[in-house]
């Protein structure tokens, strides 16, 4: 796969970034050079806008639902069959086991953006409601130039959750992508020439904050979908408001597995790795806080100790590796910070927290466990955003949603239990987007989102497509 993406794609062609300047893309696992993209700023931005303008004003806004269908299915085909080469680069670009990238950038792009096409062509574009003076149609309209901005640790499955329900209701895009993952947007735009993707339905511009800023602030663009920090998202919306401009957002979380004292730990432990661990850890959804029962708190504090010891450290490009390297050399040393921390708050380090001896070049940690931690540190506060776990005692089913609720945050989270509607239960009564009862996994027709810190607003699912439509309501009087 080409990784000397030195142009833009607006307009539906690649051309040269108003700078000239480029973005080098070093390999997580090496720390060597792995190729170059564009870097582009206010102008490409406004070029960007202005192309995806022209594209909604044109027949691609106008177009009948099922012929946007079909478009979109065929973007999302062409993805399809990039996903091979295409997880393999985003494992080069930020770490992630290819075992996973596999799935959630070869595999999820597609399937999102195809399950999306489908709702497309089932969403009534109009309704008549009797009223009590006569009948109103209300009219769903694409709600416009959307511009988008995904982060580096899930970049393709980010990426599409955001133009997938934008193309399927009939809005265009411009994709902000991130510096560490500018080389793998590129496959949107090859897979949008395959699929012959109207010019400027879709315009990528790599960057970094500078950039994003710029898209945010165009007057040209109607809505924001935004996935990443809390910091960054706060000041989206403070603009964003400001500017009255729709805004989804995307962001952290500090998530809880409440361990029950009838939990089956074996299960627990075989689920550890994808719902703590996933992803070196640099996942907003991961439950790194572990709330386990104090009268089971030495076995549940060995189980996750024995787990993390046990995980495979290696070359992302391994498929037995469980815990490749992290995304840069400063988000290594961010985690290595956190984990000093811990120890200088009075936690106890079961295992883990340095860097693995023998792993000279890549920035890897290894997976880290902290026991006799307190959910007011900071460990159990912030979000790390690496291998690290804090497990806390909690004193019965009231005390672990109390403690699970104190927080933050509140985008994911899980129940562990032999008892599965008591799970539902506590699942319903901890404040937090999306919850797992003995699993975690968000799919395609469900809400994923968070409340609190973590966030504003749905992604997937019909009510992920709602926030790209504008609603119009056209009165007449009774016949």
């Amino acid at each position: 796969m080409d990784t000397q993406r030195v142009t833009l794609f607006v307009d539906g062609r690649w051309t040269e970034s108003s700078s000239g300047e480029t973005i080098e893309v070093i390999e997580a696992a090496t720390e060597q050079a792995l190729g170059a993209a564009s870097a582009g700023n206010a102008q490409d931005i406004d070029r960007a806008v202005s192309a995806a303008r022209r594209a909604l004003d044109g027949p691609w806004g106008k177009a009948a639902a099922e012929e946007r269908a079909a478009v979109v299915a065929r973007f999302a085909e062409a993805l399809k069959a990039r996903g091979k080469d295409t997880a393999a680069l985003v494992s080069r670009e930020n770490g992630m086991p290819i075992s996973l990238s596999r799935a959630v950038n070869g595999f999820a792009p597609s399937a999102i953006i195809g399950y999306y096409a489908g709702l497309a062509a089932k969403t009534a574009r109009e309704e008549i409601r009797p009223g009590m003076g006569g009948e109103t149609l209300v009219r769903r309209e694409p709600i416009g130039v959307v511009g988008a901005i995904v982060p580096w640790n899930y970049p393709q499955a980010l990426a599409a959750m955001k133009i997938g329900p934008a193309l399927a209701a009939g809005c265009t895009v411009v994709l902000k992508s991130s510096p560490e993952a500018a080389l793998d947007a590129a496959v949107f735009a090859d897979a949008a020439t395959a699929a012959d993707l109207p010019p400027g339905v879709l315009n990528i511009v790599p960057g970094g904050r500078e950039t994003g800023q710029a898209l945010v602030d165009h007057p040209g663009v109607d809505k924001i979908a935004f996935t990443g920090s809390t910091a960054a998202g706060r000041a989206i919306a403070a603009r964003c408001g400001e500017l009255l401009r729709p805004v989804t957002l995307e962001l952290g979380g500090k998530s809880a597995a409440i361990v029950l004292p009838d939990a089956d730990l074996g299960a627990f432990a075989r689920g550890l790795p994808e719902v703590s661990f996933v992803n070196n850890g640099q996942t907003c959804h991961a439950c790194t806080r572990v709330l386990a029962p104090a009268s089971r708190y030495g076995e549940v504090v060995e189980a996750v100790t024995e787990v993390a010891r046990a995980l495979t450290i290696g070359d992302p490009l391994d498929k037995q590796t469980a815990i490749g390297p992290l995304v840069s050399r400063a988000q290594r040393d961010r985690v290595l910070g956190y984990i000093e921390a811990g120890k200088s708050g009075g936690a106890r380090l079961t295992t883990g927290g340095g860097v693995p001896v023998g792993r000279d070049r890549g920035w890897f940690v290894e997976p880290a466990v902290f026991a006799d931690v307190d959910n007011s540190s900071v460990i159990a506060r912030e979000e790390i955003f690496g291998p690290v776990l804090s497990v806390i005692p909690h004193e019965g089913i009231d005390d672990a949603i109390r403690i699970a609720n104190d927080s933050d945050y509140g985008l994911g989270g899980t129940v562990w239990t032999t008892d599965e509607e008591q799970g539902r239960e506590i699942a319903r009564q901890v404040h937090s987007g999306t919850v797992g009862v003995n699993t975690y996994g968000i799919e395609v027709n469900a809400p994923f989102g968070g409340v609190k810190a973590s966030g504003l607003g749905r992604e997937m699912g019909p009510e992920g497509l709602a926030p790209y439509f504008s609603l119009k309501s056209i009165y007449t009087t009774a016949k």
